[in-house]
């Protein structure tokens, strides 16, 4: 799976935006989310986050009489753009009899329109459907007004999701903010569980096991025997040419640097104490004995860029491996020219015959980091919003609460049956019980990504392990990744904890945002820059000083705070 799908895996269509929009929204939001909207073109009335309780009868899907609701969604581009004409949308307007008018943008235009339709209420849905939101945006946009709090419409309104909070409580817990508020409907996807859990590895690395037989090599297991592969993919690089039929250069390991999944971060997990630098956005990893530490300041990682510079230094390493976009990346990975990629899922980058996971690189030390809040599966706290102008906020939730249904989640998560065209994501079949449940068909040739794109709406949602082979099968190709995952992966993840999923107050949000800019945006620039130039001893101690004066101890100190108060109430609940 891409990056771009292993996004969509944890975010599926919410695209995130950051602190940047932050003063500019609040500012518009203080202006305008007044009881009476006069002064901002019009007069709407605001829903002051107060519980309104309906008669449970008015919610009986079908409803007697069509209501209609307006929502904001997201969509892929060059997918279907009216969100009512995808399959999925229709049955459930039929199966409610609620209609919702859609506001519809294009994913990549997502970030920039819902930042400014956000700090408009005249420019405001019912809820938002996509919305993807960041912490830091759920508690800014709570407590200016924006959106308003869910836990008692939950409880009350949402039995499908009240169900998984009841089953799985962490996830009411981290759905719930300091002061006990509940600001948004989460995404869940559960395949796997633990170490064995899909998301504890993202950026997969790949190797082309048909370039390997064909030159007589084994699969490495050593950074240097996997260096010496590499060696050997560019000294044959006319063989391998003239053998597969192959137009364009050989190259014999591409990535995208500092790009999610496609990132070569895994190499470099055996360097030092093998901590690497699973967590590419925030840095961090878990100790054994229950501390934070920036994976990124280690000497272990040091090591592993040094040693990553020495094999671009060998043109080993792709010299686009640091501009070069998603289409370029796939286009030349269909092409067959790549000895060794990374990905979520390589069928999405060339094909799934010719290629095999490649094992954890033994170096210092053998070991493979899990990605953190893995442990919980897949999650996205910030999902989907009902905001201050839903009038019914009851009926709202309602509707939203079908999302969480055992037999659609599964649907808005990948695909339907019975589409108009040439491909379905599911047939309708029977479980051994004789019962309806939704089967995967084969994906072929398609990739994952595109297929899905297609007939899925994304938005809240849980798909949960055991509705697997009930309601739903696995689809084969996160199948393949759990096997892969588990049989060569798993037995290598030594490191016992990894930070979990954890909802911080809003003030250590905003700080822990502003502290993350600057010591994000300085490892990232450094890592690339490094890995293309090389650097001194001096170069790094620099670096190190950098960090801290961006605030580094005060980063890792926050998250050590919630780090142990989190500890502290899972010993309580026990």
């Amino acid at each position: 799976m891409s990056n771009r799908f292993s996004n969509r895996y944890e975010n599926r269509y919410g695209l995130r935006f950051g602190h940047r929009y932050g003063k500019r929204i609040a500012a518009a939001l203080i202006v305008c989310m007044v009881v009476s909207l006069a002064g901002c073109g019009g007069k709407r009335k605001i829903n002051d986050g107060t519980f309104r309780p309906v008669d449970e009868a008015t919610l009986q899907f079908p409803l007697k009489e069509k209501a209609t609701l307006t929502g904001m969604i997201s969509y892929p581009p060059s997918t279907e753009s009216e969100p009512n004409n995808r399959t999925i949308f229709k049955r459930l307007q039929e199966q409610t009899n609620v209609e919702i008018e859609w506001m519809a943008i294009q994913s990549d235009q997502w970030p920039d329109k819902i930042s400014l339709n956000m700090s408009d209420p005249n420019k405001l849905t019912d809820f938002i459907f996509t919305a993807g939101f960041t912490d830091s945006n759920l508690l800014r946009y709570g407590e200016y007004g924006a959106i308003i709090p869910l836990e008692e419409y939950i409880d009350a309104y949402m039995p499908n999701l009240k169900s998984v909070f009841d089953k799985y409580p962490e996830y009411r817990i981290m759905c719930t903010d300091v002061n006990g508020h509940i600001w948004s409907l989460p995404w869940i996807e559960q395949l796997g569980s633990g170490k064995t859990a899909i998301q504890t590895v993202d950026n997969m690395s790949f190797i082309n096991k048909k370039w390997l037989d064909f030159l007589d090599l084994d699969i490495p297991e050593t950074v240097d025997e996997f260096e010496e592969v590499l060696i050997q993919f560019r000294d044959h690089a006319s063989d391998l040419q003239k053998e597969f039929g192959i137009d364009g250069s050989i190259i014999p390991m591409s990535c995208i640097v500092n790009d999610g999944g496609q990132d070569p971060a895994i190499l470099i997990n055996g360097f030092g104490e093998g901590y690497g630098d699973a967590d590419k956005d925030r840095h961090i990893a878990v100790t054994d004995d229950q501390k934070v530490i920036c994976s990124a300041t280690q000497e272990g990682y040091k090591a592993g860029i040094e040693w990553l510079n020495k094999l671009y230094e060998e043109d080993l390493i792709d010299p686009e491996a640091f501009t070069q976009e998603w289409s370029t990346y796939v286009s030349k990975g269909k092409s067959g020219r790549y000895g060794v990629c990374f990905s979520w899922d390589v069928g999405n980058v060339d094909n799934l015959k010719d290629w095999v996971p490649l094992p954890v690189l033994t170096a210092d030390t053998r070991n493979l980091t899990p990605t953190n809040g893995s442990f919980t599966s897949g999650f996205d706290r910030g999902r989907c919003v009902v905001t201050s102008v839903a009038e019914n906020p009851a009926l709202v939730c309602a509707w939203l609460d079908q999302m969480y249904a055992p037999m659609q989640s599964p649907q808005n998560n990948w695909g339907t049956y019975g589409e108009e065209d040439d491909f379905d994501i599911f047939e309708m079949g029977k479980n051994d019980k004789g019962e309806d449940m939704l089967k995967h068909a084969p994906l072929g040739d398609a990739s994952p990504v595109e297929v899905r794109e297609a007939e899925a709406v994304g938005g809240p949602l849980a798909v949960l392990d055991d509705y697997y082979d009930v309601y739903v099968t696995c689809p084969d190709d996160a199948q393949y990744r759990l096997d892969w995952i588990e049989e060569i992966y798993t037995p290598d993840m030594h490191t016992e904890y990894v930070y979990p999923n954890i909802f911080m107050s809003r003030e250590d949000t905003e700080r822990l945002s502003n502290l993350q800019a600057d010591i994000e945006k300085t490892i990232n620039a450094k890592k690339a820059d490094w890995i293309m130039n090389g650097f001194s001893d001096a170069d790094w101690d620099k670096y190190l000083k950098d960090l801290e004066a961006y605030g580094l101890s005060e980063y890792l100190e926050l998250f050590q705070t919630y780090l142990d108060s989190y500890n502290a109430q899972t010993v309580d609940s026990e």
